[in-house]
């Protein structure tokens, strides 16, 4: 059992009706989970629909000591949908980015809530369906543009974010899972976009654009990823 006041933490619940917040909130637990701490491992029994509450975990897929992000989920976020409603085991595994919590609601705490407001039914399928349309946009990427297009991308959001310089946010390895390949690929890179001079590493870790409108024209296509300076 949970306070109401944490089932309106959850923006996608705010169309459900009274009675719906009430079943979910006398039937659901929360869980806390520190950084780097995994929630499940691909191949586990389902424990109930995760919804994030605070902080936010990524979803990774791998084998053979390479593993990539199929996605990450903040807070409103949920996780476990697949095998909770249509069986088997967790496809992936999850793990929490930062200290995070968790509202956990069992199937049958689910279906008492959609007895009570079969709204919810509609709400689950939306993200559902928000979870599909990402999951294909991301393949979509990773399969028909090279690496270092998305990874122009992913320095010109950082550049963005910043007022000057700035540093990937994450070690190289995380970047390489965002990115669908490895570490030694996003390194090389690096190298090839300084080597043209569309960034410039100034410090350890720390880049700045240095021609950004070669870098959105990488990002957008509509110039060739060149390899020469």
């Amino acid at each position: 059992m949970v306070p109401e006041r944490v089932i309106s933490r959850v923006p996608w619940l705010e169309g459900l009706s009274a009675a719906g917040r009430r079943e979910l909130a006398a039937r659901g637990v929360t869980r806390q989970f520190a950084a780097e701490q995994v929630l499940w491992r691909r191949g586990d029994q389902p424990r109930g629909l995760f919804v994030v509450l605070e902080g936010a975990v990524r979803v990774v897929r791998g084998s053979g000591g390479r593993q990539y992000v199929l996605h990450r989920e903040g807070p409103g976020g949920t996780l476990g949908e697949v095998p909770l409603f249509g069986g088997g085991t967790y496809p992936a595994t999850v793990i929490a980015e930062e200290p995070t919590e968790c509202l956990v609601l069992s199937l049958p705490a689910i279906e008492a809530a959609v007895a009570r407001d079969p709204r919810l039914a509609s709400l689950l399928l939306g993200r559902l369906s928000g979870r599909v349309r990402e999951l294909a946009s991301r393949l979509d990427r990773v399969t028909t543009q090279p690496v270092a297009r998305r990874l122009a991308a992913y320095l010109l959001r950082r550049h963005e974010e910043s007022t000057g310089s700035f540093t990937l946010g994450q070690s190289q390895t995380r970047v390489a899972e965002d990115l669908g390949t490895v570490r030694e690929v996003v390194v090389r890179e690096l190298r090839a976009l300084a080597g043209v001079k569309m960034i410039s590493r100034i410090s350890p870790g720390r880049y700045r654009v240095t021609d950004e409108a070669a870098l959105r024209a990488m990002v957008s296509s509509r110039a060739p990823i060149s390899r020469t300076p």
